[in-house]
């Protein structure tokens, strides 16, 4: 699993415990409904921090509990 990924499998998550669809919380963080479908359906490369603090601020969570996930903490060090 990568970065991407495991942002992907976070939002999906968080999304089901809120029962949400994702144009909801795309609504809810002020972001383009495409840009939430990129991450959703893994088509974003890379979404910046900036798009995840707004995903967080729709969430009315923190970014640390974003990152909380096991997912997160199972990555490998990317730069060696």
């Amino acid at each position: 699993m990568d970065t991407r990924e495991a942002v992907q499998n976070r939002v999906i998550e968080l999304c089901q415990s809120k029962r949400w669809s994702f144009n909801a919380l795309a609504n809810y963080s002020g972001i383009p409904s495409g840009t939430m479908k990129n991450i959703v359906n893994g088509r974003s490369r890379n979404p910046g921090i900036v798009t995840i603090k707004k995903i967080c601020d729709g969430l009315e969570i923190t970014l640390e509990e974003f990152f909380s996930a096991a997912d997160f903490h199972a990555l490998e060090q990317e730069v060696k």
